[in-house]
């Protein structure tokens, strides 16, 4: 049986894909992320192009380290009117993130690459649409007290898979790719390279 190595640092894309049964180590892709971003960025690039671009640029580094294995990179970028939101890294940055958000809409973008023997074998990108209802400081305040410093890790400032769902009104599109990972697509295609069941 192939491995199945994931080149990612997300606690919960990992999370996923345990769940989900399947058999996997972890490697972190040493890639500069922001760099990267900020090229495509400037190139004009689309946030499914980046979130794509980013997801193989993880799964072809790791790969190199493991050519006989199946290699899963995975990025997601949230996309408000063209801006590209990162994760906070500050809770004064996310109560911005959140301000910015509030009562508007925004599209959540994921992408999984799959890499084996150096080359790119397959690909897919998800997004979804979010719309956050209004938020008045004190609600800020009040959500960032209760969910704590976990949404420094979020991108957007919020975990929908905890109280962060609170703060939305509408969502378009699959769960699994919000918390990052466009799980059922990759699933599938594992289940054809014997898989996962």
């Amino acid at each position: 049986m192939t491995r199945i190595v994931l080149a990612s640092a997300s606690p919960i894309r990992a999370e996923l894909l345990k769940r989900a049964g399947i058999d996997f180590e972890i490697e972190v892709a040493a890639v500069d992320e922001a760099e990267i971003r900020d090229s495509l960025k400037a190139e004009g690039a689309k946030a499914e192009e980046a979130a794509e671009v980013l997801a193989e640029a993880k799964a072809m580094r790791v790969g190199r380290k493991h050519p006989d294995g199946l290699v899963i990179g995975a990025d997601q970028i949230l996309d408000l009117n063209g801006a590209w939101l990162e994760k906070p890294g500050t809770l004064e940055r996310a109560r911005t993130q959140l301000a910015e958000l509030s009562g508007r809409k925004h599209r959540l973008v994921s992408a999984a690459v799959v890499v084996l023997g150096g080359q790119r074998i397959w690909g897919t990108t998800e997004a979804v649409t979010l719309a956050m209802r209004r938020l008045d400081a004190a609600a800020i305040d009040a959500y960032l007290a209760e969910a704590g410093s976990g949404v420094l890790s979020s991108v957007g400032s919020y975990q929908i898979e905890s109280v962060g769902i609170r703060l939305f009104e509408r969502i378009d599109g699959d769960y699994f790719s919000i918390l990052g990972l466009p799980l059922l697509p990759l699933l599938g295609f594992l289940r054809q390279h014997g898989q996962g069941g």
